[in-house]
Protein backbone atom coordinates (compact mmCIF):
# COMPACT_ATOMS: atom_id res chain seq x y z
CA UNK A 1 0.00 0.00 0.00
CA UNK A 2 1.70 3.27 -0.99
CA UNK A 3 1.16 6.34 0.76
CA UNK A 4 -2.17 7.84 -0.73
CA UNK A 5 -3.79 4.57 -0.52
CA UNK A 6 -2.89 4.86 3.34
CA UNK A 7 -3.77 8.23 3.70
CA UNK A 8 -7.05 7.74 1.71
CA UNK A 9 -7.85 4.10 3.99
CA UNK A 10 -7.03 6.79 6.85
CA UNK A 11 -9.69 9.54 5.86
CA UNK A 12 -12.30 6.26 4.91
CA UNK A 13 -11.71 4.89 8.82
CA UNK A 14 -12.19 8.68 10.44
CA UNK A 15 -15.43 9.16 8.21
CA UNK A 16 -16.97 5.91 8.88
CA UNK A 17 -16.29 6.39 12.51
CA UNK A 18 -17.57 9.83 13.43
CA UNK A 19 -20.94 8.55 11.26
CA UNK A 20 -20.84 5.53 13.65
CA UNK A 21 -20.56 7.96 16.74
CA UNK A 22 -22.72 10.43 15.69
CA UNK A 23 -25.66 7.95 14.94
CA UNK A 24 -24.60 5.86 18.15
CA UNK A 25 -25.20 9.41 20.13
CA UNK A 26 -27.96 10.51 18.95
CA UNK A 27 -29.61 7.06 19.03
CA UNK A 28 -29.15 7.36 22.63
CA UNK A 29 -26.75 4.22 22.78
CA UNK A 30 -23.81 3.77 25.53
CA UNK A 31 -20.27 2.90 24.35
CA UNK A 32 -20.63 -0.33 26.54
CA UNK A 33 -24.46 -0.73 25.12
CA UNK A 34 -22.89 -0.98 21.71
CA UNK A 35 -19.73 -3.43 22.57
CA UNK A 36 -22.19 -5.55 24.53
CA UNK A 37 -24.23 -5.85 21.50
CA UNK A 38 -21.79 -6.42 19.31
CA UNK A 39 -19.89 -9.19 21.41
CA UNK A 40 -16.48 -6.28 21.42
CA UNK A 41 -14.83 -4.51 23.88
CA UNK A 42 -15.69 -1.10 24.55
CA UNK A 43 -12.31 -0.07 24.06
CA UNK A 44 -12.66 -1.28 20.40
CA UNK A 45 -15.82 0.67 19.72
CA UNK A 46 -13.97 3.60 20.63
CA UNK A 47 -11.19 2.98 18.40
CA UNK A 48 -13.47 2.14 15.62
CA UNK A 49 -15.48 5.37 16.45
CA UNK A 50 -11.99 7.40 16.39
CA UNK A 51 -10.72 5.89 12.87
CA UNK A 52 -8.20 3.97 14.33
CA UNK A 53 -9.22 0.25 14.46
CA UNK A 54 -10.19 -1.55 11.12
CA UNK A 55 -13.74 -2.82 10.86
CA UNK A 56 -14.43 -5.97 9.01
CA UNK A 57 -18.00 -6.40 7.03
CA UNK A 58 -19.26 -8.62 9.78
CA UNK A 59 -18.55 -6.19 12.29
CA UNK A 60 -20.20 -3.12 10.60
CA UNK A 61 -22.85 -5.31 9.68
CA UNK A 62 -23.47 -6.03 13.17
CA UNK A 63 -23.02 -2.38 14.07
CA UNK A 64 -25.59 -1.52 11.16
CA UNK A 65 -28.15 -3.75 13.26
CA UNK A 66 -27.57 -2.32 16.36
CA UNK A 67 -28.08 1.30 15.13
CA UNK A 68 -31.07 0.25 12.73
CA UNK A 69 -29.26 1.28 9.43
CA UNK A 70 -27.97 -0.73 6.32
CA UNK A 71 -24.12 -0.36 5.35
CA UNK A 72 -25.13 1.05 2.45
CA UNK A 73 -26.10 4.10 4.81
CA UNK A 74 -22.09 4.67 5.09
CA UNK A 75 -21.53 4.86 0.91
CA UNK A 76 -20.01 7.80 -0.23
CA UNK A 77 -18.97 9.97 -3.06
CA UNK A 78 -16.88 13.17 -4.25
CA UNK A 79 -18.49 13.01 -7.37
CA UNK A 80 -22.40 14.24 -7.58
CA UNK A 81 -24.33 12.57 -10.86
CA UNK A 82 -26.72 15.32 -13.08
CA UNK A 83 -30.04 15.14 -11.30
CA UNK A 84 -31.67 13.96 -14.54
CA UNK A 85 -29.79 10.91 -14.08
CA UNK A 86 -29.96 10.42 -10.06
CA UNK A 87 -32.53 7.77 -10.60
CA UNK A 88 -31.13 5.80 -13.22
CA UNK A 89 -27.34 5.98 -13.88
CA UNK A 90 -24.02 5.57 -11.74
CA UNK A 91 -21.02 7.01 -13.72
CA UNK A 92 -17.97 5.23 -13.56
CA UNK A 93 -16.76 8.41 -11.53
CA UNK A 94 -19.77 8.65 -9.73
CA UNK A 95 -19.71 5.50 -7.64
CA UNK A 96 -20.28 5.43 -3.95
CA UNK A 97 -17.99 3.63 -2.49
CA UNK A 98 -16.94 2.50 1.37
CA UNK A 99 -13.49 0.96 2.28
CA UNK A 100 -13.36 -1.77 4.67
CA UNK A 101 -9.68 -0.39 5.47
CA UNK A 102 -7.27 -2.45 7.08
CA UNK A 103 -9.33 -5.50 5.58
CA UNK A 104 -7.94 -4.93 2.29
CA UNK A 105 -11.69 -4.77 0.86
CA UNK A 106 -13.37 -1.64 -1.13
CA UNK A 107 -17.30 -1.84 -2.22
CA UNK A 108 -18.29 0.29 -4.76
CA UNK A 109 -22.21 0.93 -5.17
CA UNK A 110 -23.49 0.32 -8.89
CA UNK A 111 -27.07 1.18 -8.24
CA UNK A 112 -28.47 4.53 -8.28
CA UNK A 113 -30.32 4.37 -4.92
CA UNK A 114 -29.58 3.27 -1.51
CA UNK A 115 -33.68 2.75 -0.64
CA UNK A 116 -34.29 0.20 -3.47
CA UNK A 117 -35.12 -3.71 -3.13
CA UNK A 118 -32.90 -4.19 -5.87
CA UNK A 119 -28.67 -3.55 -5.19
CA UNK A 120 -25.64 -3.87 -7.36
CA UNK A 121 -22.22 -3.59 -5.44
CA UNK A 122 -18.90 -4.09 -6.90
CA UNK A 123 -16.10 -5.50 -4.28
CA UNK A 124 -12.60 -5.70 -4.91
CA UNK A 125 -10.98 -8.18 -2.39
CA UNK A 126 -7.11 -7.26 -2.18
CA UNK A 127 -4.65 -10.44 -1.95
CA UNK A 128 -6.04 -12.72 0.68
CA UNK A 129 -8.37 -10.44 1.96
CA UNK A 130 -11.99 -11.47 3.08
CA UNK A 131 -12.85 -13.63 6.07
CA UNK A 132 -14.10 -17.28 7.15
CA UNK A 133 -16.28 -15.63 9.90
CA UNK A 134 -19.79 -16.59 8.60
CA UNK A 135 -22.50 -13.91 8.04
CA UNK A 136 -25.97 -13.76 6.70
CA UNK A 137 -28.11 -11.22 5.07
CA UNK A 138 -31.74 -10.90 4.74
CA UNK A 139 -32.19 -11.06 0.98
CA UNK A 140 -31.45 -13.07 -1.49
CA UNK A 141 -28.16 -12.55 -3.30
CA UNK A 142 -25.48 -13.66 -5.99
CA UNK A 143 -22.32 -12.70 -7.40
CA UNK A 144 -20.45 -12.65 -10.50
CA UNK A 145 -16.37 -12.92 -10.38
CA UNK A 146 -15.10 -10.81 -13.04
CA UNK A 147 -11.89 -11.43 -12.08
CA UNK A 148 -9.48 -13.41 -10.10
CA UNK A 149 -10.62 -16.15 -8.11
CA UNK A 150 -13.49 -16.45 -4.51
CA UNK A 151 -13.34 -18.83 -2.18
CA UNK A 152 -16.77 -19.23 -1.27
CA UNK A 153 -17.96 -20.91 2.38
CA UNK A 154 -21.29 -21.74 2.60
CA UNK A 155 -22.40 -24.20 5.70
CA UNK A 156 -19.91 -27.03 5.99
CA UNK A 157 -18.78 -26.76 2.29
CA UNK A 158 -16.23 -24.62 0.63
CA UNK A 159 -16.02 -23.83 -3.06
CA UNK A 160 -13.73 -22.26 -5.50
CA UNK A 161 -14.71 -19.46 -7.95
CA UNK A 162 -12.84 -18.81 -10.98
CA UNK A 163 -13.43 -15.66 -13.32
CA UNK A 164 -16.18 -15.96 -14.89
CA UNK A 165 -18.21 -18.07 -12.28
CA UNK A 166 -20.98 -16.90 -10.68
CA UNK A 167 -23.09 -18.01 -7.45
CA UNK A 168 -26.48 -17.44 -5.44
CA UNK A 169 -27.43 -17.53 -2.14
CA UNK A 170 -31.30 -17.53 -0.32
CA UNK A 171 -30.75 -14.96 2.06
CA UNK A 172 -30.64 -18.00 4.81
CA UNK A 173 -27.96 -19.44 4.54
CA UNK A 174 -24.48 -18.28 6.54
CA UNK A 175 -21.97 -17.85 4.39
CA UNK A 176 -18.54 -16.73 3.67
CA UNK A 177 -16.15 -15.48 1.05
CA UNK A 178 -12.52 -14.36 1.08
CA UNK A 179 -9.49 -14.18 -1.96
CA UNK A 180 -7.97 -16.65 -1.84
CA UNK A 181 -5.16 -15.34 -4.29
CA UNK A 182 -1.70 -14.35 -2.09
CA UNK A 183 -0.76 -12.07 -5.28
CA UNK A 184 -4.00 -10.96 -7.80
CA UNK A 185 -7.16 -9.16 -6.57
CA UNK A 186 -10.57 -10.62 -6.81
CA UNK A 187 -13.13 -9.02 -8.11
CA UNK A 188 -16.76 -9.54 -7.49
CA UNK A 189 -20.09 -8.04 -8.36
CA UNK A 190 -22.64 -8.61 -6.31
CA UNK A 191 -26.49 -8.40 -6.87
CA UNK A 192 -28.65 -8.29 -3.81
CA UNK A 193 -32.62 -8.45 -3.42
CA UNK A 194 -34.51 -7.62 -0.45
CA UNK A 195 -33.02 -7.20 2.97
CA UNK A 196 -30.51 -5.05 1.49
CA UNK A 197 -27.05 -4.63 2.26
Amino acid sequence: MNQKEKDTAEAENLRIGRQIRDLRKAKKITLTTMAEKIDRSVGYVSQVERGVSALPIPVLQKICEVLGVQISWFFHTDNEAPVDELNYIVRGDARRSLNFSGTGIREELLSPRLSDQLQMILTTFAPEAGSTESRERKGEEGGFVQSGMLELGVGDKRYLLQAGDSFSLTGNEAHWVRNPSASEDAVVIWTIVGGGY
